[in-house]
């Protein structure tokens, strides 16, 4: 009985109470609140601000130029088009380096982080050499049988997949690593192809990783300035995409413009952002 009484008290309690936090703890919030203020929501605001300092007029200016309504639209489609190559292969990828074992692994998984190492101006000008129309390697020959790639929209996909590569793929394979594969295993044993193993163990698993890298590669191509601006050629209503469009009228001098065209691209990132970060807790519960 004494045993039992005392492995009863050195047993935890079902509800233990919180520690309060101290004053370091106070700290540390207000000084990460204040950098996210000075470094992201402060900028953010006044881009909205500026935009809106004409009241709607900015925004309707831009959008009655069928020029800018064509950046929009080119951006929109490079930028979906992006998301849609790199959601693919990423999970794909993604796949290759979690469940898989093979020479050059290790240097796989290296080679895919040198998009965000690399400078985007470098990214477009090593297109440029691969791709253009007179010097480059290929760029000749696909010409040759009317493909164009440099200086046009098939250029800017290309730049705006590379500098969004790895973003699907960091969101996917840790969580790949953490439901580990037992659960395909069984499926397999049980008779499920390779396709119904996917689409109904795999890709539930990992889906909220898939989303989130979706979103990360979405806000990114719908920013992306220094590669596009070297394979488009910034040709007007043409390859002039939403990015170049705000460099444009900035240089300009037409502020109200270049604020309200950012403000919109700040819109669909944000709103994207939000938008799963409600989505989520529902879906969980």
């Amino acid at each position: 009985m004494a045993e039992h009484s005392t492995a009863e008290a050195e047993r935890p309690t079902a509800v233990q109470a919180r520690p309060r936090p101290g004053p370091a703890k106070y700290l540390l919030r207000l000084v990460v609140l204040v950098y996210l203020v000075l470094l992201v929501a402060w900028p953010v605001a006044l881009v909205g601000r500026n935009a809106f300092a004409n009241g709607l007029t900015d925004l309707r200016g831009i959008l009655d130029d069928p020029d800018v309504v064509h950046a929009l639209r080119l951006t929109i489609t490079v930028a979906v088009t992006a998301v849609v190559i790199n959601t693919v292969f990423g999970v794909g990828i993604s796949l290759l380096l979690v469940r898989y074992e093979f020479p050059g692994k290790r240097l796989l998984n290296a080679l895919l982080d040198i998009p965000l190492s690399v400078s985007p101006i470098v990214v477009g000008l090593a297109l440029v050499l691969v791709y253009g129309g007179r010097g480059g390697w290929f760029g000749p020959t696909l010409e040759n049988v009317g493909f164009q790639v440099i200086f046009a929209t098939p250029g800017i996909v290309l730049a705006t997949v590379f500098v969004a590569l790895p973003l699907v793929i960091r969101e996917v394979v840790p969580v790949l690593q953490e439901v580990g594969d037992e659960q395909e295993q069984a499926a397999r044993s049980l008779g499920a192809n390779a396709i119904q193993t996917f689409r109904r163990i795999t890709l539930p698993t990992i889906k909220w990783g898939v989303v989130y890298g979706v979103v990360l590669s979405l806000a990114r191509s719908l920013g992306e300035f220094g590669a596009v601006k070297v394979v488009s050629g910034n040709v007007l209503g043409q390859t002039r995409t939403a990015t170049l469009v705000v460099e444009e009228k900035y240089l300009n001098f037409d502020k109200g413009g270049a604020y309200a065209t950012a403000l919109l691209l700040t819109l669909v990132a944000v709103a994207a952002i939000i938008v799963v970060s409600v989505i989520r807790p529902k879906e969980q519960r």
